[in-house]
């Protein structure tokens, strides 16, 4: 479990902390490059420590899944901030609508 979190703030926060995330596409629209890489930074920080702290708990043998999915959402957190970085708009609409699944994913399996 992530330090200093418990697996109630953790469920509590998951759905806010996603929100946050699918809402830098307003910045991406905008094609507001270094505010949508400083948005998808802080908010994918929140969202990571609470899916951690949720997997943590599950118990041995859901854990695996899980993992896989963290492991695509933030993966496509990374390469839209390069994406965003580099100012390629396919790319970072790839990598948003990869972001979008992930997290749907994710939501439906804890």
């Amino acid at each position: 479990m992530a330090p200093g979190q418990t697996v109630e703030e953790a469920l509590n926060g998951v759905q806010g902390h996603a929100q946050d995330l699918l809402q830098v596409k307003d910045l991406l629209e905008l094609e507001s490059w270094k505010a949508a890489q400083k948005a998808l930074r802080q908010s994918s920080a929140l969202l990571k420590k609470d899916i951690y702290t949720i997997i943590q708990s599950k118990p041995g043998n859901e854990r695996p899944q899980l993992r896989k999915l963290y492991s695509f959402l933030f993966n496509n957190v990374t390469r839209l901030d390069y994406a965003a970085r580099d100012k390629d708009g396919p790319e970072v609409w790839q990598r948003y609508k990869n972001i979008i699944v992930a997290v749907n994913d994710i939501l439906s399996n804890i």
